[in-house]
């Protein structure tokens, strides 16, 4: 019985954990959606466009763990890609939002690069 109550509190502790780390990476996507829509292009490109551009959530959060540079952006950065001309305009003014929300929010250890992503991808 001991060892029942034991898993039981370990399950309910993982599952409030994976919960409230939804909630944190919810909370983030909605100051995205500020500039970036699901499906349609806006201030910033939508989210099926950057899934399209970065292939999936791992690429993504390596991209923002390694400082988010221009020239590793796969829009922004990237000549070849249909909407460069748009968003590598405004690269400066997504900088100042990736340090404030972004890498911010992780340093503080309210949220990892990765779950960020695994958001991003899941819209």
């Amino acid at each position: 019985m001991k060892k029942l109550l034991m898993i039981a509190a370990a399950t309910t502790f993982m599952v409030s954990g994976f919960a409230a780390t939804t909630a944190v990476a919810g909370d983030y996507t909605k100051k995205c959606k500020a500039c970036h829509k699901t499906d349609k292009n806006a201030v910033g490109p939508s989210f099926k466009n950057i899934q399209a551009a970065y292939g999936d959530a791992a690429t993504l959060a390596s991209v923002w763990e390694s400082g988010f540079k221009v020239e590793d952006r796969k829009i922004a950065g990237n000549p070849c890609n249909p909407n460069y001309g748009k968003y590598h305009k405004k690269a400066k003014t997504m900088t100042g939002q990736y340090k404030k929300l972004i890498a911010g929010g992780v340093k503080k250890g309210k949220i990892t690069y990765k779950e960020l992503a695994d958001m991003v991808f899941s819209k």
